[in-house]
């Protein structure tokens, strides 16, 4: 009686044997093709891994097995991504103090990854919060200090009431805190920043290079914001002020009317001193403060001002321009003052609203919008075909070629302003006002001067003594045992940083403390750094683009401008899964519809679970849940043990036995399909195509089932070709072939192109380009005798039926096309 395939004994089976071989635990520098891929590392923040990671982390696995059969020395390495908001909310809300929920959440997590059966080199493992990590998170905030890249200022910050710490402007994009979605306010706080803004260009000219999704290249080249323009020089009337205002769009200066500041700008009060308008100015101000702090702001929408009772001084000739303070204008965009005209939408709408008097300078070729244009019936913006007017000397040029010229004459002729370059990046501020995070290793003298902790200090521990709960005051001023270590180190009234840094930095460099393995002695050996980096793939959502992708790509540059390593970015290939969802709608726990990994491996199997939902739909767009359908892939692995465990009955064991060994001792129909599914697979893998892998095996399985018996080495290939996608059960089919050391060791299959060549071929017949039928005929038919089987064919008949027949083509293999007339 034939065993059936029971996945809970198999799986065990192999991932004991794989842990107690060391079958993935890599050799970093004995390495002569390496090949590093990552997925994006989890957060153990209590909840245990959901699909998300499973579809995340599987499919990944499969494409580095399919590397591994291809000869390459492939490092999978994982880790915990261990500080930040995540773990400590999870830690607030259970009353367990981050550090010990923490480190069992994280052995639960490693017990739940290894039931996946992936190539993951544990010994080589990471986590964030483990101080022999965030020692080198504290060395990496030093070396941005020594070189000036760190620095401290005060800044209105986006805060999170709920969270009680500062978010990044990544972080809170549509206004609302990513992790909590409480509404983000403006707070006045002094915070550490990098300055990332000093790698814009290098950030940008760097995607050309990546292959990466476009998408994410174009979030990035966007975030990044590059904008070439003119700063002119201004002064405020009357008023000990001058500045200067960016103009990316300098070909229509003249048209200028107005200047708008920012609310938050700390000039104002000063400004409408003694004014009139004072306090309702004042008022005006502290109104949008509040609109801003309790809304999702919307720039455009939002289009409320105030004048000052202020000029700016006449920059172009054209008149003193009224200063407005305008609540869609960023103060942290160029000096937070614009200059504003007719030809900008915004400016425009501003203008029309409260009555400012406006200039069109640029006008359409057609004489009736120009004419609707100088009514002021709507705006004409960019428009490369616009015809200028002012100045004078550029009248009848159009306005996408005076550009140029434009430029040059406010510099040189003129000479009030600069050419120039922005970008819309800010600087990365890295501060948090939050306890579970890399303490900032930076201490006070007596005078309140910083000072970098020497690295002898490092890691600078998290103290324990302290509430971790929010309560709007750094919780690390609150730790005795910290300020005491400090004293005792550097001297009575010393104090040390209380802010700790933001998670982003310490995923902002982790692949490089892969390669490491655990070294207290340097950052990262520059001889493996150089053979390994950067990162040959990279698997993780999207939602990162202008987050850690753009931090990892910052870091790496400053890293290598410092000599500490070769590597230019971080990851060369980038792919993102798709979302899994369940009935049409994302999982979650409040609608019920999330569904546990471990129910279903517990039934069906890992591999099984796997295959499954790379079977859902590309990888990167994903697929709908469907409790059926791993039914159906349930039943392909029971049908492919089958098949080994029928043949091998017949024929015995490996190609000691009777078993037939030759591929061309099989049948024509399964040589032909065999070479055409290792095609096909072979091809769909390398491409993250592993639905369509997983529908080519399926039918060869539908036409191999059908034979008496299988070559050793058809159903070599076959356990060959299922490896990356159903790793158990390789390795179980491979040792019943008697195969030696683990299938994973063994070369890839390659396809033959001649036996790919069949006896028949399908031919499409056409009636005036219309696809009317399909026709199965032999490779070396006649013609003549092919065109006749396409007029005879039933469902070509009716379409010729009393019609003439005009022309009959037939293209070898391929096509027969019938033209009729009537």
């Amino acid at each position: 009686m034939l065993n059936t395939y029971s996945p809970t004994k198999v799986e065990k089976k192999w991932q004991k044997k794989w842990q107690k071989e060391g079958a993935y635990t890599v050799d970093l520098e004995k390495a002569t093709d390496p090949f590093f891929s990552m997925v994006m590392f989890p957060y153990p923040s209590g909840d245990k891994l959901h699909v998300g990671h499973w579809y995340n982390f599987a499919p990944a696995d499969s494409y580095a097995r399919f590397m591994r059969m291809q000869g390459k020395q492939v490092f999978t390495p994982m880790g915990f991504d261990a500080f930040g908001l995540p773990a400590e909310n999870y830690a607030i809300k259970t009353g367990v103090h981050p550090d010990d929920s923490i480190t069992s959440n994280v052995e639960t997590m490693i017990t739940q990854l290894k039931r996946i059966g992936c190539m993951y080199d544990w010994d080589k493992m990471v986590n964030t919060s483990k101080s022999e990590y965030y020692r080198w998170t504290q060395w990496l905030f030093l070396q941005m200090y020594k070189n000036d890249l760190a620095y401290k200022k005060d800044a209105n910050v986006n805060w999170c009431n709920s969270c009680q710490t500062v978010l990044a402007n990544e972080q809170a994009q549509d206004g609302s805190c990513e992790r909590c979605g409480t509404e983000v306010i403006q707070k006045p706080m002094t915070q550490w920043y990098w300055k990332i803004k000093n790698y814009a260009q290098q950030l940008l000219d760097g995607l050309d290079d990546l292959d990466w999704p476009e998408k994410t290249k174009l979030m990035q080249r966007n975030w990044i914001g590059r904008s070439e323009g003119v700063n002119i020089k201004s002064k405020i009337k009357d008023f000990d002020y001058e500045f200067e205002v960016y103009d990316s769009v300098p070909q229509t200066f003249k048209a200028q009317t107005f200047s708008v500041i920012a609310p938050e700008h700390p000039i104002i009060p000063e400004l409408v001193k003694g004014k009139k308008n004072e306090k309702e100015v004042l008022e005006f101000i502290e109104r949008i403060k509040k609109l801003k702090a309790t809304e999702k702001y919307n720039f455009d929408e939002h289009l409320e001002g105030i004048f000052t009772g202020a000029y700016v001084d006449d920059p172009y000739g054209t008149g003193d321009l009224p200063l407005w303070i305008a609540s869609f204008v960023v103060m942290d965009y160029g000096t937070g003052i614009v200059h504003c005209s007719a030809h900008d939408e915004r400016d425009f709408a501003f203008a029309k609203k409260y009555d400012i008097p406006l200039n069109p300078v640029m006008f359409p070729a057609d004489k009736k919008e120009a004419e609707k244009i100088k009514n002021l019936e709507y705006c004409y913006a960019k428009d490369p075909e616009g015809i200028l007017e002012q100045p004078e000397e550029f009248a009848g040029r159009k306005w996408g070629e005076v550009r140029g010229d434009i430029i040059d004459y406010l510099q040189n002729k003129m000479k009030i302003g600069e050419e120039t370059v922005q970008y819309r990046l800010r600087d990365w501020s890295i501060s948090r006002q939050r306890y579970w995070g890399a303490p900032i290793p930076i201490v006070y003298d007596p005078e309140g001067k910083p000072h970098p902790i020497p690295e002898e200090h490092l890691p600078w521990e998290l103290p324990h003594d302290v509430e971790f709960k929010p309560t709007g005051t750094a919780p690390l001023a609150q730790s005795k045992e910290l300020i005491k270590r400090t004293e005792k180190i550097f001297g009575k009234g010393w104090t040390p940083e209380v802010d700790t840094m933001d998670t982003f930095v310490c995923s902002s460099f982790y692949q490089f403390r892969y390669l490491a393995e655990g070294s207290t002695k340097e950052f990262v050996p520059k001889d493996i750094e150089k053979k390994w980096m950067p990162v040959d793939m990279y698997v993780g959502g999207p939602e990162h683009a202008c987050m850690h992708l753009i931090y990892a790509r910052f870091v790496t540059k400053a890293l290598r401008d410092f000599g500490f390593i070769k590597a230019d970015e971080p990851f060369k290939k980038l792919v993102h899964q798709g979302l899994i969802t369940n009935q049409g709608a994302k999982m979650s726990k409040s609608k019920g519809n999330v569904v546990s990994p471990d129910e279903f491996i517990d039934q069906y199997g890992s591999d099984v679970f796997r295959m499954y939902l790379m079977f859902m739909g590309p990888f990167t767009a994903g697929g709908d849940w469907n409790d059926t359908g791993i039914k159906g892939v349930d039943r392909f692995v029971q049908r492919i043990f089958s098949l080994f465990e029928t043949n091998i009955a017949k024929n015995g064991k490996g190609k000691g036995k009777s078993m037939n060994t030759k591929l061309d001792q099989d049948s024509k129909e399964v040589n032909t399909k065999l070479h055409a599914t290792i095609k096909k697979v072979s091809e769909d893998i390398p491409r993250m195509q592993f639905n369509t892998a997983l529908s080519a095996l399926m039918e060869l399985l539908n036409i191999v089932e059908k034979q008496d018996s299988l070559s050793f080495e058809a159903l070599k290939t076959i356990a060959l070709l299922i490896a990356p996608l159903a790793p158990h059960l390789a390795e179980e089919l491979w040792g019943q072939l008697g195969g030696e050391g683990f299938i994973i060791d063994q070369k890839w299959p390659e396809y033959d192109p001649k036996q790919l060549v069949t006896d028949t071929v399908t031919v499409v017949v056409q009636i005036n380009g219309k696809v009317r039928a399909e026709m199965v005929v032999p490779t070396e038919i006649s013609e003549e005798d092919v065109l006749k089987m396409a007029k005879d064919h039933e469902n070509v008949q009716k379409y010729l039926s009393g019609k003439e027949l005009k022309k009959e083509i037939y293209i070898k293999s391929k096509l027969v096309s019938l033209v009729v007339a009537g």
